[in-house]
């Protein structure tokens, strides 16, 4: 499993995980899906998933990358949306699985992420899920 160095473990302040530290040996890695945003999720909900984006932007870009350590129930909450398969066929429970983010959907979604006066994230060091 790829351990994205330098991406945030979770959202500062908060106990939203971004990241797992350790592969699933037992049962594997959890499967990706697709989870419905309803409008009447909390605010903390929304600011995880804005955060996580951030995170994704500020990692990738617009280039495909590896899930890896990237936290599964996370990404589902983006999946189909705003994160979606970057080859195929799209293995949704591999930790090699190629994603990429869909820009104009994600511009929509998170218009706060990708405006031209947006700055960099600073995440803090020991949230960045290196520790193992």
């Amino acid at each position: 499993m790829l351990k994205h160095r330098g991406f945030p473990g979770r959202l500062p302040g908060t106990d939203f995980q971004f990241t797992i530290r350790r592969a699933n040996k037992k049962d594997g890695p959890a499967k990706i899906i697709r989870r419905e945003r309803y409008r009447d999720r909390k605010h903390a909900d929304r600011k995880a998933d804005e955060g996580f984006m951030a995170a994704l932007w500020q990692c990738f870009g617009e280039e495909p990358f590896e899930r890896g350590n990237l936290d599964a129930g996370r990404l589902s909450w983006l999946f189909g949306r705003e994160v979606v398969p970057a080859e195929d066929p799209f293995d949704p429970q591999s930790y090699e699985a190629l994603l990429r983010i869909n820009l104009k959907v994600a511009q929509v979604s998170f218009p706060e992420v990708f405006a031209e006066d947006a700055e960099d994230v600073i995440w803090d060091e020991e949230d960045d899920g290196d520790d193992d």
